[in-house]
């Protein structure tokens, strides 16, 4: 029997879809959600443990509620009975603490009826067949949306199996003398961490990073700005992208104050290389582009999809053109819809292709 829908993948991006479609209608009994743990942050729980953050850096629309209003600050102001949260959620400077978001989650996690349709199960392959798709040997469906989140951490070749070296996403302590390889959030976060520790830190970068509070550019989040971005040229695109993954992280005293007393101090300094610190931390982030997802991969290969540098090309709302109609859909969500949507790794960027998806279900056809 085809169901309507199929998730291929247990993360946010999958989860958010999942809200979304739930909150369009579609029933649990016609959606499957492949995955191997059923907790949706169980991905992102250990890497924000590991770097110790306490803020979430998405700003007010920063959760995952299909509708944007109202979000996580009037839960949170009626929680703590202060007008505080919703006075910051007006100009957009609202950001939930972590255990806040988890909170939110579990319960949403709940209220959706998600685990109705978690499949244990981890999809190794999605092909086209007749008015849908195949996922592995498990089923066929309409519509697919492949949410596989990031394809591992990346750490620099020549650090690979330094004894030293341990990446900001994985546990660890730190030691008297360390070494920060990065200038993103994550770095800038274990800066922090390392001095808050005692320790002395070097931060090991090529480049200043640029100061924003978001991971990109606030413009590529407005429909103008958007606009702009779906009319450029392949080329364009992909350069522009490119320069998105340059290392980024949030204007603010929270940062420079402790920063510059440490440099006071003889205590935080900036090198272009690693020498004799103890331990080098990796606040490098993942590994980029489609060819190292093994699913998606394949899916590239075998359906001969076009392709510009380490993207998947796909149509303004995330879909894959040359395999959805007016019967049947396959889009990308999170960070491999980034064609579609700079920001597709952020919660905003997954209710983008998320609400995209359900009118496509919606609309079809035979659904």
């Amino acid at each position: 029997m085809q169901r309507a829908c199929a998730i291929v993948g247990d993360g946010l991006a999958g989860f958010v879809a999942y809200a979304t479609l739930r909150h369009g209608g579609v029933e649990p009994g016609e959606i499957a959600v492949f995955g191997t743990d059923p907790d949706p942050v169980s991905a992102w729980r250990p890497r924000a443990e590991a770097i110790r953050q306490r803020h979430m850096r998405s700003e007010s629309d920063g959760h995952c509620y299909p509708r944007s209003f109202p979000g996580l600050a009037p839960r949170e102001a009626v929680r703590r009975r202060t007008v505080e949260p919703l006075l910051r959620t007006v100009c957009n400077r609202y950001r939930p603490t972590v255990a806040e978001f988890f909170r939110h989650v579990e319960e949403l996690r709940d209220r959706c009826r998600w685990d109705e349709s978690f499949r244990g199960q981890r999809a190794a392959r999605v092909r086209a067949v007749h008015g849908g798709f195949e996922v592995d040997e498990r089923g066929r469906f309409q519509h697919v949306l492949v949410a596989t989140g990031h394809p591992g951490l990346a750490v620099p070749p020549e650090l690979e199996g330094d004894a030293r070296t341990v990446h900001a996403y994985e546990p660890h302590d730190y030691a008297d003398r360390v070494a920060v390889v990065g200038a993103g959030m994550a770095a800038a976060t274990e800066w922090l961490n390392a001095l808050d520790a005692g320790a002395e830190v070097v931060s090991v970068r090529r480049r200043e990073p640029a100061r924003r509070p978001l991971n990109v550019p606030r413009p590529l989040f407005s429909k103008a700005g958007l606009a702009s971005f779906h009319a450029a040229g392949r080329a364009e695109r992909a350069e522009l992208l490119a320069g998105l993954g340059e290392p980024s992280y949030p204007p603010g005293r929270e940062w420079d104050e402790p920063l510059d007393q440490a440099r006071r101090e003889g205590r935080f300094r900036v090198s272009a290389a690693v020498d004799g610190q103890a331990q080098v931390i990796c606040a490098t982030g993942f590994r980029r582009g489609f060819e190292h997802d093994p699913l998606l991969r394949r899916l590239v290969e075998e359906h001969e999809l076009e392709t510009e540098g380490r993207w998947i090309v796909l149509d303004a709302d995330g879909t894959v053109d040359a395999l959805s109609d007016g019967e049947r859909t396959l889009a990308l969500s999170g960070v491999h819809a980034q064609w579609s949507y700079p920001a597709a790794d952020t919660l905003v960027g997954m209710k983008y292709v998320a609400r995209r998806f359900l009118r496509r279900v919606q609309g079809c056809r035979t659904r």
